[in-house]
Formats: C-alpha cells, sequence, structure tokens
C-alpha cells in the first residue's frame, strides 16, 4: 500500500491520505458514543465486569470523564506538532487511545473504568485535534471543505460500530473492537507524508517544494515559501502573543470557540451518554442500544449530505437550517415530555415520538452543526497559531460538553422538560450567532481567509 501511495498524486493522494485520518475520526466516533452503549451494561449485573453496579453519580462521573480527558490533548499537541511533527502526534494519539480501551475492557473496579476514560479522552484530544490541523493542511482549497466535513461521516460511521459491537458482544469484547479500531488507525499514520507546513516551519523548502507536487499543489508553493520567514520566526511564546493580539487570530478565536461550544451545548452529548435514560423515561419499548444504533444509521445520512453541500450552499448556510432542525427538534421532544409530566393521554398511542424526533435531531446535527465548527477550526487562524487556536476551540467546547453531561442527569430529574427548551434556545442562539459573525470559507484560500478576518 506503501508504493501504491508514492504513485499517487494530486488530489486522489490528498484524499487517500485523509482517508487514512479518518479511521482516527472512527476512533473518535466510538469513543464519544461510547457511553450510550457501555453504560447499560454496566448497570446490569450480568454483564458488568465490576463486583458491584456503580450508582447515578458514579455512571455520569465514567461518562463525563472522557470530556475531561479531552482537554489537555490539544495544548500538548499544539506544542509537539511543531516540534516533532503532526505525523508522530496521530501515531502517539492511536497508542494512547488503545491502552485505554484495554483498560476498559479488563477493567474490574472504578478506579480502572475512570482511569481508562480520562485516558480515551487525552488520547481523542490529540487525534481529533491533529486530524483538523494536518487535513486543513494538506488539502486544496477547492476540496477543503470536503476532505473536512466528511470527517462526520466517518465519526457517526465509528459510533454506529460501538452501537452494533455493543448489541452482539459482552462488556469486554465491545472495548476490544475498540482496541482494534486504533491499532488499525495507529498502522494507517505510518503510511501518510509529513504536511508541508511543518518542512517549512523546520526549513526544508526542496521537502516542500516536494511535499506540494506530491498533493497537486503546486500552485501553493510561490505563496507558502514567501511566508516562510513568519513561520520560521513562530516560538511557542510568540505563538500564544499572537492569537490573543493579531486581529484576524482574535476574530478566529471568538467565532470558532463561541460555535464549538455552541454545538456541545445543543444537547447532542447528553442524548448520546444518557439514551437509555431519555428512553426509559419517555416509555419506549425499544431497547436503548437498538434505539441508538437506529438514530446512527440515520446520521449517517445527514452526515453524507454535507461534503456534498459545504462548497455550493456555503458553510453558513448549512450552520443555520442544521441549527433550526436542531432547536425544533429539541422543542417537540421537550414538549413531549411535557405532555408526559401532567399525565396527557396523547401521549399513549405515540411512545415511539421520541425515537423519531431524535432521528430528526441527528440528521440536522450532523450535516450542519455537528460538522461545520470543526471544519472551521481547520481553516481558521494564521498557520503558526492554528495548533494552539484549534486547542483553545476545543478544550472550550470540550469543558463545556464536560459541565453539561455531569450535571445533566440530575437536572433531567429536576426540571424534566425544560431543560430540552434549554437545548432548543441554545440552538437558536447558534443561528443568530452563525447570521451575523461567522466568515463564510466557501471558495476561500488559508490566506485568504486570514485577510477576510484581519479587516
Amino acid at each position: 500500500m506503501k508504493h501504491a501511495l508514492l504513485k499517487i498524486t494530486g488530489k486522489k493522494r490528498q484524499v487517500l491520505i485523509s482517508s487514512c485520518m479518518y479511521i482516527g475520526q472512527m476512533v473518535v466516533g466510538f469513543t464519544v458514543g461510547w457511553s450510550g452503549s457501555v453504560l447499560p451494561k454496566l448497570q446490569d449485573s450480568d454483564q458488568s465486569p465490576l463486583s458491584e453496579l456503580l450508582s447515578e453519580a458514579q455512571l455520569s462521573l465514567v461518562a463525563s470523564l472522557a470530556y475531561l480527558g479531552c482537554i489537555p490533548g490539544p495544548y500538548l499537541v499544539g506544542w509537539l506538532s511543531n516540534i516533532k511533527g503532526r505525523k508522530p502526534c496521530l501515531f502517539f494519539g492511536g497508542v494512547l487511545v488503545a491502552i485505554a480501551y484495554i483498560i476498559l475492557a479488563t477493567s474490574r473496579n472504578l478506579a480502572m473504568l475512570l482511569c481508562g476514560r480520562i485516558l480515551s479522552g487525552f488520547g481523542i484530544g490529540v487525534i481529533g485535534v491533529t486530524n483538523l490541523v494536518y487535513i486543513g493542511e494538506i488539502a486544496s482549497t477547492n476540496i477543503r471543505g470536503i476532505l473536512l466535513t466528511v470527517m462526520g461521516i466517518f465519526h457517526t460511521s465509528g459510533a454506529i460500530l460501538l452501537y452494533t459491537a455493543g448489541h452482539f458482544l459482552s462488556y469486554s469484547g465491545t472495548n476490544y473492537v475498540g482496541v482494534a479500531l486504533c491499532v488499525a488507525f495507529t498502522l494507517a499514520t505510518l503510511l501518510v507524508p509529513e504536511s508541508p507546513i511543518f518542512h517549512i516551519l523546520k526549513g526544508k523548502d526542496d521537502a516542500v517544494i516536494k511535499s506540494l507536487h506530491e498533493l497537486g499543489r503546486s500552485e501553493d508553493i510561490d505563496k507558502l515559501l514567501a511566508a516562510k520567514k513568519e513561520f520560521r520566526d513562530s516560538t511557542a511564546t510568540k505563538d500564544w502573543i499572537e492569537l490573543f493580539s493579531l486581529r484576524g487570530n482574535k476574530k478566529a478565536l471568538l467565532i470558532v470557540v463561541t460555535i464549538n461550544v455552541f454545538q456541545h451545548c445543543s444537547g447532542v452529548m447528553v442524548v448520546v451518554f444518557f439514551a437509555g435514560k431519555i428512553f426509559d423515561m419517555a416509555g419506549s419499548e425499544i431497547e436503548s442500544n437498538i434505539s441508538m444504533l437506529i438514530i446512527a444509521a440515520f446520521q449517517l445520512t445527514g452526515s453524507v449530505i454535507s461534503p456534498f453541500l459545504v462548497e455550493r450552499s456555503g458553510r453558513k448556510v448549512l450552520i443555520i437550517v442544521s441549527s433550526c432542525i436542531c432547536s425544533l427538534a429539541m422543542f417537540l421532544l421537550g414538549l413531549y415530555f411535557y405532555l408526559n409530566q401532567i399525565g396527557s393521554t396523547v401521549i399513549d398511542g405515540i411512545k415511539w415520538f421520541p425515537l423519531v424526533i431524535l432521528i430528526l435531531f441527528f440528521i440536522g446535527y450532523d450535516f450542519g452543526l455537528g460538522i461545520i465548527p470543526n471544519a472551521l477550526i481547520g481553516e481558521m487562524f494564521t498557520t503558526n497559531v492554528r495548533s494552539i487556536g484549534s486547542a483553545v476551540a476545543l478544550s472550550a467546547s470540550w469543558f463545556a460538553g464536560f459541565l453539561i453531561t455531569t450535571i445533566f442527569g440530575s437536572v433531567l430529574e429536576s426540571i424534566g422538560h425544560i431543560a430540552f427548551w434549554i437545548f432548543a434556545l441554545t440552538c437558536l442562539g447558534a443561528v443568530f450567532f452563525t447570521i451575523f459573525f461567522v466568515v463564510e470559507t466557501k471558495g476561500k484560500s488559508l490566506l485568504e481567509i486570514q485577510d477576510i478576518l484581519s479587516k
């Protein structure tokens, strides 16, 4: 395969390289969805590997701790990727998550579970940010949006693999599937080349020219070499200063942090983490694992739509339409629980309604709000601060996700349907923020995007 990869040039090479990265995105999707499939097993005395069943508070901690683990990963990458390269960081992330799943598969107590979850979060934090930066740096302008949004398809595919494994396999078996997926990604990272931007940072002009020729980006050689002094003068201290001092970077940071926080505050992760609880409260007779597998299959529909539209309709339109659908879905889900709370007989014949609403939610989420904010991270910021800017944006959104998933269980019991209406308002907030603040990046080079942000 390596020799075949060397013979392929141009955009086909970009697609093949990105395909290796997409395995890593499957690892991220598998890990993010882990709680939705595995927590029910931990609540079942016949399937749990633990001697005692966990309390609700402990289950919430196990579910949300991966988010906390995600936060330091991007900062490590922001420093290490400019010293050792993007490729070693990808390999390192794959190894970390593989070790985490081995720990989870062999867990016999709560401490091992927590250790495995926080390590898996750390690993996907490394993979997630490096994937975005790496694909954003190797891709041609006219297909960059497509390559970045296709990541959503494989994120969803990772979730589908999880729910399928969770339905047919034991607790340990499900985690060993995660180990196998991580090993596949780690081996795939050995086949990809280093980013041309890293070669610039190291002053390897010949390697830059060769890399861009192989990627079919010969027209970008002069532009990148002309900017090489800016890249090479980069230092960790200077990069942090420029992130918060340059107008373009400050504007980019505001946009990507805010829209990514909106993404995680849309209610998506609480639905994934607490699927069983939600379906139980709704009175659904369908097993939660099957329900989530059905939802994940429809998620794939939304993920597939986005790459076809992102370079036609643009990023802003997709986020706006997607957020409107998510807001409507969360409002209707809250309405269902309100009617259930007051004992309305209307819901007696529509126990299937929450499943249909969540299918609508995830289709809408996955063609816009769930994908485009991450794509924007890979497109904004000056080159020397792209890694740390991405780290700040992702860690802010992951911290928001950690807080929401940690408190959601008790919040749902306290205010019930109102929780979903809050998510509906959050999605509506994403609509207005996108209209007034998000910059359209369709068809623009990374340098052109910076020019727009700097005005």
